[in-house]
């Protein structure tokens, strides 16, 4: 076979070269070779195309590779560099064995000022590059005499990982400073929360304008201005590219699911593992997200979802939709389903919970080929709990999550029969003679008497205060609660996916109270449930999903009283204003 190389910063190809004005080029080379299809038990061989969205269905395979190139290039790839010592200089070889004993900082291999003296040479010799690779579904390599290279040892129970960075000039300071760092953090946190990360090194090599991965090495862009400077956004985004990148290892380099089938199976997977990722790379550096105090990820939280979920749902599909026929697939196969597990993870399931399921899917799915029911079932066999309701409503439609508080009523207690105990009395035949009743009051309503507000409900209801006297011992009734306040919070669900209902009670002392309510509370009434509080306290504030944990699309109804809400505009003018 053949390839033509394209020039990828002209093309916005996957792979291919980025000229510079001096003549140099850096390659980074993929998808160059016939491919074998991957033939599964679920539905035989997997031919189908790739039109450009749907990536990667592989199988695992080994290589034994030697690339020819110039011989003032520095080169790598997937797999093992068996012949390191014969194309490295005696000072490389000496800094890689450096590197290979360093975990706590990355050692450079090759140098800024001698990448510098060799790009503007142009040798006529070659040397050839041997790399060995077992049990990966791809093949890939980037070539360049512009490369600086620096290295990392990563420490695991099997052995040790090298965490490698590859890059022009062009890309530091930046590169120098970060790369290494984001790809240590991203072996670290996926192995924790999947498995060892089984492959003996993990390269990220800057690529303009590139975000792409295979086994063991991947292209990413983040490049400062030709001065040095950046902006955070180009730092963030390039920590972060390369945390996904280097996470695609893991999905769907290892756990090999069908992304010409089921994108968001590794683009949303990883993405999820992405934003764990990021937020441990904030933990373990403060100092390179000041003054942010968590690390300002793209995608994953909750909030970040609400516009693309209560959007024109005619632009809108299922997460599980084939990648070639949606209209946005950023959010579709990546940012919901990120999204979706994060939620499952924080606010349904709990971490601990859902990080054992989420372990036994990727340890059960290593080096095979899942299909969507496989992590669905594996997450809920792991777990014990039934899912089915989470998957229909995030995976399998286009609905969104909308609750709001409709009404809160306040009640008191009463020993004196009333208007509504009286007809209820009537309707099932009980004589209320002879019987010692306590009834419920709602404030404002026919039977309420404003004296009951600064009375106990003890005092309201004496009959009750006699019982207590008769039946239960100081000992017993000095345990017990006699609240002074009823509520009942009615709470309605316009939004289509049911989610367990987050509360914050606001008091009259200046107190608040988060409650959780299951989601099981909407299984007999999908559009209103209400419940009931009994308090001490006077009841002046209701929130629901105080902390944006749901994904809730519309927060205008989620407050009682109803709070105001600042429009765009009035944003827009306040801060014209000032």
């Amino acid at each position: 076979w053949n390839y033509n190389i394209p020039e990828h910063t002209v093309d916005r190809a996957r792979s291919g070269y980025e000229s510079f004005p001096d003549g140099n080029k850096n390659y980074v080379i993929a998808q160059f070779f016939p491919r074998m299809c991957v033939y599964n038990d679920v539905e035989g061989w997997q031919n189908y195309q790739f039109w450009g969205s749907g990536e990667f269905a592989l199988p695992f395979g080994d290589y034994d590779v030697e690339i020819t190139v110039p011989a003032d290039h520095l080169l790598d790839g997937t797999g093992n560099l068996v012949n390191r010592k014969d194309v490295y200089s005696k000072e490389e070889y000496k800094r890689w064995e450096q590197a290979t004993k360093s975990y706590d900082k990355p050692v450079i291999i090759r140098t800024q000022a001698e990448a510098e003296n060799i790009e503007k040479g142009h040798s006529t010799k070659t040397k050839t590059w041997k790399l060995q690779a077992e049990n990966v579904r791809d093949f890939a390599f980037t070539s360049s005499r512009k490369y600086i290279m620096d290295a990392q040892a990563v420490k695991f129970p099997k052995g040790d990982v090298m965490a490698i960075s590859i890059y022009p000039k062009e890309g530091n300071p930046l590169w120098e400073e970060y790369s290494t760092k984001a790809v240590v953090q991203t072996l670290e946190s996926y192995s924790r929360m999947t498995f060892d990360y089984p492959y003996p090194k993990a390269i990220s090599v800057h690529g303009k304008n590139q975000g792409m991965e295979y086994p063991m090495i991947c292209w990413n862009y983040g490049r400062p201005n030709e001065d040095g400077s950046y902006s955070d956004r180009t730092k963030f985004g390039m920590i972060s590219v390369i945390i996904h990148e280097v996470g695609h290892n893991f999905f769907p380099m290892i756990v090999n699911s069908d992304e010409r089938q089921w994108g968001w199976m590794d683009e949303g997977i990883n993405t999820f593992v992405q934003y764990v990722a990021e937020q441990d790379f904030g933990e373990n550096y403060p100092e390179a997200i000041a003054p942010n105090a968590k690390y300002p990820s793209r995608r994953g939280a909750p909030s970040a979802i609400t516009g693309y979920m209560g959007g024109n749902q005619d632009f809108i599909a299922p997460i599980m939709s084939n990648p070639e026929n949606v209209y946005q697939l950023g959010n579709n196969a990546y940012g919901k389903p990120a999204t979706a597990l994060n939620i499952l993870r924080e606010t349904v399931m709990g971490r601990e919970l859902f990080d054992y399921s989420f372990k036994t899917y990727a340890q059960r799915w290593m080096f095979k080929h899942p299909t969507p029911e496989d992590f669905f079932r594996t997450m809920e066999d792991a777990s014990a709990i039934d899912l089915d309701w989470y998957w229909r409503g995030w995976f399998y439609t286009t609905e969104n999550v909308d609750m709001g508080v409709e009404e809160v009523k306040s009640y008191y207690l009463t020993d004196k029969p009333t208007q509504a105990g009286k007809a209820l009395m009537e309707r099932y035949g009980v004589d209320p003679a002879g019987r010692d009743l306590v009834y419920v009051v709602e404030e404002d309503g026919e039977d309420y008497d404003p004296a009951m507000k600064s009375k106990s409900s003890l005092e309201n209801a004496p009959n009750l205060q006699e019982f207590l006297m008769d039946n239960f011992s100081a000992a017993e009734r000095a345990k017990l609660k006699a609240p002074k306040h009823f509520y009942a919070i009615k709470f309605n669900k316009p939004g289509g996916i049911p989610m367990p209902i987050i509360v914050e009670y606001s008091y009259a002392d200046g107190t608040k109270e988060k409650v959780t309510y299951p989601v099981q509370v909407w299984r007999m009434n999908d559009a209103e449930v209400t419940k009931v509080l009994a308090t001490d306290k006077e009841l002046t504030g209701v929130l629901l999903d105080p902390d944006l944990e749901t994904a809730d699309v519309d927060v205008s109804n989620n407050s009682w009283p109803k709070q105001a809400q600042e429009s765009e505009f009035d944003s827009f003018k306040e801060g014209t204003e000032d």
